[in-house]
């Protein structure tokens, strides 16, 4: 009994401690429809992992913690899955639409990816708007529970996730930017 207690009394502060972790949530659910309805959205934001993962040209190494504060579409994708070729200039069409100081799409390389064949490989799907990442041990990955590809994750601007979706989806959608753009408006009104 005293456990459960325990447990009542942590899910209502900590529910009640931040507002902002039911809103997101019931921001995006009314706006989910088509390939959005793959999308799991966490009624409770989780914590992201502090791994490190390689910046594109030997730029050096970054953290998911240096995205905060703002919303951070994460990808994790690889150079020979196919799903990640069609999902690519989806994503690259949402960066050029709304990325800038609330939003970014951050592409990560996940396992053996070469940097000439991540180039390559933006150079064939016309990609020239997102980042080469790499995450060559899946250091990120794995504490992140990716486990096949492409998973996306959303992750709000305290570096927390607050939806993952897996497999490839059409992140160019309505419904997926209507999705960002509540997600940015809910953030500048607060």
């Amino acid at each position: 009994m005293k456990k459960l207690l325990l447990a009542l009394v942590y899910t209502a502060l900590t529910a009640g401690a931040n507002p902002a972790l039911a809103a997101d949530a019931d921001i995006i659910a009314p706006l989910v429809a088509g390939d959005m309805k793959k999308l799991a959205v966490h009624s409770v934001p989780k914590a992201t992992s502090s791994a490190p993962f390689d910046l594109a040209d030997d730029a050096g190494r970054a953290t998911l913690a240096d995205y905060e504060g703002k919303y951070v579409l994460v990808n994790f994708w690889a150079t020979w899955c196919a799903p990640c070729r069609k999902e690519m200039p989806h994503l690259s069409e949402l960066q050029s639409e709304l990325g800038g100081d609330d939003f970014e799409v951050l592409t990560i390389a996940t396992g053996r990816n070469s940097p000439a064949g991540i180039s390559k490989f933006f150079k064939e799907t016309g990609i020239s708007n997102l980042p080469r990442h790499q995450d060559p041990k899946q250091a990120l990955a794995s504490q992140m529970g990716i486990f096949g590809l492409p998973i996306t994750v959303l992750v709000d601007p305290q570096g927390r996730e607050i939806a993952r979706l897996r497999g490839d989806a059409d992140w160019a959608s309505d419904s997926a930017k209507n999705i960002i753009r509540a997600l940015i408006a809910q953030k500048n009104d607060s």
